[in-house]
């Protein structure tokens, strides 16, 4: 059940999914990043998928932004997707490379596997069907679910250095000061008094959580050879 109305929309939304929540910020792939036990292959693996992700997902913001009503909320999605764009892909890139893929060729043949391929459609769907509360309540869990993990594992990182600076990338103010005004923006558009508004976007939100939860799943597994 959803909590109390006093609650901002963005709260209520985190705890009325906390069980996907909580699977997806406690993945097991999450905690060997932690431990600095993860195989270099399976994160390599992960980034081949995440560069495809990523660029679907600047085009979903970009979907979101063209429909705020006005330009604080604008210069919010600007910055979000300025973020994806400019930061997070080129280091994803960076990362890839590190570990012995190839940033021209992400993902083997190019092509998603089917949890990330699901996860974009879903993105894409709801921010171009939807309003931009609906679209916000699709693109949150990705942010805010690798800020706070990345806020727990900043105390007490890793030695290997590639998951050290991973850590780093979504520990810092600024990405911090993003998650927030994210949320804020969300809790801006949306009334948390409106019963049935509320239940639609938790259902949009705790899928999005559910499909980061799977995107762990697909890059912490062995991969399938019929979806290099």
């Amino acid at each position: 059940m959803l909590e109390p109305r006093s609650q901002p929309v963005s709260g209520m939304l985190h705890q009325a999914g906390a069980r996907t929540w909580a699977k997806a910020i406690g993945h097991p792939m999450v905690q060997a990043i932690a431990d600095g036990s993860l195989p270099h292959e399976t994160f390599r693996r992960y980034f081949e998928q995440n560069v495809l992700y990523l660029q679907d997902y600047a085009r979903a913001i970009a979907l979101i932004a063209s429909k705020v009503p006005d330009r604080e909320a604008l210069t919010i999605l600007s910055r979000f997707l300025g973020q994806i764009v400019e930061h997070e892909i080129p280091a994803n890139l960076s990362f890839l490379e590190r570990l012995g893929g190839d940033p021209a060729a992400p993902g083997g043949a190019g092509s998603l596997k089917p949890a990330a391929y699901a996860y974009t459609r879903h993105l894409l769907a709801v921010s171009a069907q939807g309003d931009a509360a609906e679209g916000l309540a699709a693109v949150l869990p990705c942010q805010w679910s690798y800020g706070e993990i990345a806020g727990r594992l900043m105390a007490s990182a890793p030695a290997d250095p590639i998951y050290t600076d991973w850590i780093k990338m979504f520990g810092s103010e600024d990405y911090g000061a993003l998650v927030e005004q994210s949320t804020a923006l969300l809790d801006r558009l949306a009334n948390p008094a409106d019963e049935a508004r509320m239940a639609s976007l938790s259902r949009i939100f705790d899928r999005s959580t559910q499909y980061e939860v799977a995107f762990w799943d697909m890059a912490y597994s062995d991969p399938d050879p019929a979806h290099p």
